[in-house]
């Protein structure tokens, strides 16, 4: 592999990070947020966490429903009511489990 210098390595990641939002927002929104952290330990929501922290870290203020539309594309409450489904009781169970296991 040719080694990549950390402008370009950077620029590939936040590459990969908007896919990763396109993907979530444009191709799969069908995919619940439950789903995703009991499958892989995150989800939207973390997204949007770790964007605030991000933000945090380059000394930029930003609130938890400002990172959230970034991530989502528009207000969580409105993406919440057009795509977020209730979760049984097997979700939520594999949801508690799933918690204890991605954050030890």
């Amino acid at each position: 592999m040719t080694e990549i210098d950390p402008a370009t390595q950077q620029a590939l990641e936040a590459a990969a990070f908007r896919a990763l939002m396109q993907h979530l927002l444009v191709a799969r929104p069908d995919v619940q947020n439950i789903d995703l952290m009991n499958l892989a330990g995150f989800c939207r929501n973390c997204l949007s966490r770790w964007y605030q922290e991000a933000a945090a870290a380059q000394g930029i203020e930003m609130t938890k429903d400002q990172a959230r539309e970034i991530v989502y594309g528009k207000p969580y409450a409105d993406w919440v009511a057009q795509n977020q489904t209730a979760a049984d009781a097997a979700k939520q169970a594999a949801f508690s489990e799933a918690i204890k296991a991605h954050n030890p």
